[in-house]
């Protein structure tokens, strides 16, 4: 079988090119070769491809700038989706797409589970809700993964900012009051590998999954746990865990809204692949792994 995975550069999309690879024939593109922005460009990309799974890791990901950047957003995030759809639909592809925890309002007082219903705070929320939507309605075979909390040793995310900050700062600011799970690409990409195979063999259903690691936390106990991992590891750091105070999210303003409560239901998924999904840690520790080598000089660079 022949693969196109859209968005190879990105946190996800480089873990692909990895756990998609033993699947079939991997055709992995960039922006260069197919810009959502551009739907001329993507049909073009894709008709060339005839694959017979078309995985999407790209997507617009920047929740600030989204706010005064609605089109750009709408045109990845919801337009391009919608013509992958359709192209899935007309040959008979497999689609596997990415949302996110950011379609809910944060709200609920438990974890969210797939048929709650969406209420977006932010336009990146809202546009990443139309892309959703415009699956559903094409009718298209079709796996779509919601999200939350995504970093990993490449690529821009929370835990390599900490980390740059950890360098200079001896003090720092972050919002106690949100919580979620912070999920690795890496295990979003073997989870999704993991799908794949079942999909085709007929053992897992078409539809809409959370995927998220188990348990969760705050940014602040985040932060906390990445510096102590940092530190443990040698790494030589200004900023100490303790001197990482908790503020509230009304206290620390950004353009865009986001839930207090991005937590995700994962049982639905876990039972459909009989699958034990890890705790938060786990792939945080992998991770501060492959930045931080003890005796490594250069970690700072590589964060």
């Amino acid at each position: 079988m022949k693969i196109l995975l859209l968005g190879k550069n990105g946190q996800v999309g480089r873990e692909l090119c990895r756990a998609l690879a033993p699947l079939g024939e991997l055709v992995a593109l960039g922006r260069d070769a197919a810009d959502l922005r551009d739907q001329e460009s993507l049909r073009a990309a894709v008709s060339a491809c005839q694959p017979g799974a078309i995985v999407n890791a790209a997507a617009y990901t920047a929740v600030d700038m989204a706010e005064t950047d609605a089109v750009a957003a709408s045109q990845v995030n919801a337009l391009a989706v919608s013509a992958l759809a359709r192209h899935a639909r007309a040959t008979n592809a497999l689609l596997v797409h990415y949302s996110t925890d950011y379609v809910f309002d944060g709200a609920a007082r438990r974890p969210y589970t797939e048929t709650d219903k969406p209420n977006p705070r932010n336009v990146y929320g809202a546009t990443k809700l139309a892309g959703e939507q415009a699956i559903l309605d094409a009718g298209c075979e079709a796996l779509v993964f919601r999200s939350s909390w995504v970093y990993s040793a490449h690529g821009r995310n929370f835990l390599k900012t900490i980390l740059r900050l950890a360098q200079t700062r001896q003090s720092l600011d972050v919002v106690s009051d949100q919580h979620g799970a912070p999920t690795s690409a890496g295990l979003i990409a073997d989870t999704t590998a993991l799908a794949i195979r079942e999909r085709l063999a007929g053992r897992l259903p078409s539809g809409m999954y959370h995927l998220a690691a188990a348990g969760s936390t705050s940014w602040h106990e985040y932060a906390q746990y990445i510096v102590a991992g940092a530190a443990a590891r040698g790494a030589a750091l200004e900023l100490a865990p303790e001197r990482i105070r908790a503020v509230a999210a009304r206290d620390y303003p950004a353009a865009a809204q986001r839930p207090r409560n991005s937590m995700l239901d994962t049982a639905l998924l876990s039972r459909a692949l009989d699958l034990r999904l890890p705790a938060w840690t786990t792939h945080v520790d992998t991770v501060l792994d492959q930045l931080i080598e003890p005796g490594d000089s250069a970690w700072r660079a590589k964060a």
